[in-house]
């Protein structure tokens, strides 16, 4: 299955997100939305499954999105939640779900600087920024989860 991973659109979606999430099964993005509306452009692509940002606190997006979830899919587990931090740090605290397993793949934004490491065979992911660059220009991320393993590769934007 493919996955797209979205992050910080900040109310804005770059013009070459779309195409470079066409054909996924499914999207998730990783909080800063910034508007209802992105939500929508993506779900022409996918079914969208969201999480609020610091930026969309005291919003709408804040009361209809959770600040973190849990997803499985293909047998892969996988946590998404905004502000993550450097792989090396998070892999000593990692969440664990309900059923106390801990994720196969870690999916976080914020930092608007993609990433894509594995730490302890956990696959950290931060697709960086799909709308609002700082630096390192714009992309996305494309997960492939299979048979309980799971793969990804950023796709830079324009």
């Amino acid at each position: 299955m493919e996955i797209g991973v979205v992050s910080d659109t900040h109310g804005r979606l770059a013009r070459g997100v779309l195409p470079a999430l066409a054909g996924v099964e499914l999207i998730l993005h990783a909080g800063d939305i910034g508007n209802e509306m992105i939500l929508g452009q993506l779900e022409t692509i996918a079914p969208v499954l969201a999480i609020h940002g610091n930026t969309d606190q005291g919003t709408p997006l804040a009361r209809a999105h959770p600040a973190n979830r849990w997803i499985e899919r293909e047998g892969v587990l996988i946590y998404m939640t905004h502000i993550g931090g450097q792989p090396r740090h998070l892999v000593q605290s990692l969440p664990k779900a309900a059923d106390g397993r801990l994720p196969q793949v870690y999916i976080f934004g914020h930092s608007h600087q993609p990433l894509c490491e594995m730490h302890n065979s956990v696959l950290f992911l931060n697709p960086g920024t799909a709308g609002a660059p700082r630096g390192a220009g714009l992309s996305v991320a494309r997960l492939t989860v299979a048979n309980g393993q799971a793969s990804a590769v950023i796709v830079e934007v324009q």
